[in-house]
Formats: C-alpha cells, sequence, structure tokens
C-alpha cells in the first residue's frame, strides 16, 4: 500500500528540522510517525509534550509495565508500524522474552509465559479497553491490587494515546521503520512456549 501522507524528507523547512531534533534522541534521524506529524507543525508540538510524558520516568508506570501496554495496543489495533517501533527499541530493555512479545503479538494474558498478575491483569485490562471501552468491577478489582490510582489513570491514559497512535500511523499507511520487525516475524505457533530468550 502507498503512503497517504508522505513523510517530510530532508532538507527540513528550519523550523520542522528544529522541532523533529527535540523529539529523537541525540543524533538519531527523526522516524517517519514523526515526519508524517510535522506536516502540522502545531499537532506536532502538542504532540511532543504529551508524548515525551508518556515515555518518561514522569509516568508512574515502569518501562515493562508501559511497554506490555503499549506492545498489546498496537498489535491489537493492527498497527505493525508503532508495535515495531516498540518491539526493536525497547522490548529488550523491558526484559520481554521472545514467548512474550510472540505473546503480546498473537497471545492472551492466560499464556503460560505470564508468571505474574502484574503482567496478565495489564494484558487483560488493554483488552477489555480495545474490545469493551470499559473495565469491569472484577478486572477494576484485580488492578487495584497491583497498582496505585496515579498508575491506573497512566494505565488509562497511555492505553488510549497508543489507540491515536495506531489509528494515526494506520490510516495513513506509514511504511515500516528500516530494521524494525514486522507481524509475519513473530511466529503465532510459539506462543505457548519453546521461543526463548530476547536478547
Amino acid at each position: 500500500m502507498s503512503e497517504r501522507i508522505s513523510p517530510l524528507t530532508r532538507p527540513f523547512p528550519p523550523e520542522s528540522e528544529a522541532l523533529l531534533g527535540r523529539m529523537m534522541p541525540h543524533g538519531e534521524e527523526p522516524i517517519a510517525l514523526f515526519r508524517v506529524f510535522a506536516h502540522n507543525r502545531q499537532l506536532t508540538e502538542a504532540l511532543h509534550a504529551w508524548g515525551s510524558y508518556q515515555l518518561s520516568r514522569r509516568l508512574s508506570l515502569g518501562l515493562r509495565d508501559r511497554e506490555i501496554v503499549i506492545d498489546r495496543t498496537c498489535a491489537l489495533c493492527g498497527c505493525e508500524y508503532e508495535w515495531g517501533v516498540h518491539v526493536a527499541r525497547f522490548a529488550g530493555r523491558a526484559e520481554l522474552t521472545d514467548d512474550q512479545v510472540s505473546s503480546l503479538t498473537h497471545g492472551t494474558g492466560a499464556d503460560p509465559c505470564w508468571t505474574t498478575e502484574r503482567d496478565r491483569v495489564l494484558i487483560d485490562a488493554v483488552d477489555a479497553l480495545h474490545t469493551a471501552c470499559d473495565i469491569d468491577d472484577d478486572l477494576w478489582s484485580r488492578l487495584r491490587t497491583q497498582f496505585t490510582e496515579e498508575q491506573l489513570l497512566d494505565l488509562l491514559m497511555l492505553c488510549g494515546w497508543y489507540h491515536a497512535i495506531s489509528f494515526t500511523a494506520r490510516a495513513s499507511r506509514i511504511s515500516p521503520e528500516p530494521g524494525a520487525p514486522r507481524f509475519a516475524d513473530i511466529p503465532s505457533d510459539h506462543v505457548r512456549g519453546g521461543f526463548g530468550s530476547r536478547g
């Protein structure tokens, strides 16, 4: 499929160059999603502030919690682009095994690779928000045993944010980043074990 909104290419307008430079770690080229957003500078400025919070240590959820929510949300939305960015950049740092990445992509929170209630309930919460746009009382009670109210608010907003990112990346038909994994690279028949560890 061809891109519906092509990412900006160099040379960038000066105001876009400065903005895109702030959105990436020092010395890294801006990813395609950010270069698509840069067609709307005011939107990109606002997104940068919010996205910087979501991916920072100010977020009350830790890196592993955050990446479970993001990877599962993007997989459920069928957003291979953003899922691939996060699996490539963060799965190893979040200590997600290959079995767990496979489960987040193709499986459920009941898969045997999930050995803690905290991980399982995160996946179940993302699934509920995706399918029902709500969390029932039983699932909320489970969440309350693992997360503070501050963390629960971050969880809900993080899931919603990556729905918005997924909608934008999919509808604008952004091509995968070079070297990023694709859904087809993650075999679904390994969800129930035997796929080894990342890293």
